[in-house]
């Protein structure tokens, strides 16, 4: 069997790794090819980090996320009532791994969709499903739902995530469906997945806005209880600060 033929076979296997490896390995002279044992040994690492690098890009492209911020880019001070330390705490992304909840408040254009989209896409390259939601598409897709009979495949669709967020939690008022749709969602997400919430509205006035008090106590306890982490965002609004 030719090399062309092993490629091609490699690659009709969809073992597209090990075929880059050894598409690579033909520029190299024979006496200069590794051991057997440490050829395959590579070709099985080719492999593995070909499938991981595949795995985030669709994570990526189905987590939706508005922004392609990373936590690098995501500035730090006293002034913001963020610190790096803060950031160094999630940066791991082991509050998915423990089923905790992230809660982001603050003025209009204080980075809290920035801060938000950065942790869901350091999520996607730690190897979890993730997708995003601005507040007003996720109250559409509830109707659309609802009208068509699919409430239930989309709610169980959004539960296989392992993080979940919904962002502008308050802009636009909340009807039955969507509270429904909601409380669902974090009932089954409670101690299993992650969910992170952006608000311009502080936490304490959430409560007011879901505007049901008995949808209302479901759903703040399951945001707000366990080790729930909670972001304060301050100062002024970055847009402006770029644009001057």
């Amino acid at each position: 069997m030719n090399t062309q033929e092993t490629i091609l076979q490699l690659e009709e296997l969809k073992l597209k790794g090990m075929a880059e490896f050894y598409k690579s390995m033909q520029s190299l002279p024979v006496n200069e090819w590794p051991s057997i044992d440490l050829f395959a040994a590579r070709m099985a690492e080719a492999e593995r980090q070909y499938r991981s690098t595949k795995k985030t890009e669709m994570y990526l492209k189905t987590s939706k996320l508005r922004y392609n911020s990373m936590l690098e880019d995501v500035y730090c001070s006293n002034e913001r009532n963020l610190t790096k330390d803060t950031l160094m705490q999630l940066m791991d992304c082991s509050f998915i791994g423990r089923a905790e909840n992230i809660l982001i408040d603050g003025k209009t254009g204080c980075g809290k969709s920035f801060l938000a989209c950065a942790l869901g896409r350091q999520a996607c390259f730690m190897g979890y499903r993730v997708e995003y939601f601005s507040m007003n598409k996720f109250i559409e897709r509830i109707a659309l739902a609802k009208l068509d009979g699919t409430m239930m495949k989309v709610v169980n669709h959004i539960q296989r995530n392992d993080l979940v967020i919904f962002d502008d939690f308050g802009l636009q008022p909340l009807d039955n469906n969507s509270r429904l749709a909601l409380l669902q969602i974090l009932e089954d997400c409670y101690m299993r997945k992650s969910v992170i919430v952006t608000s311009q509205l502080p936490v304490a006035k959430w409560y007011d806005y879901i505007n049901e008090p008995t949808i209302a106590d479901a759903i703040m306890d399951r945001l707000t209880a366990g080790d729930t982490h909670r972001i304060e965002l301050k100062g002024d609004s970055l847009r402006r600060k770029k644009q001057k």
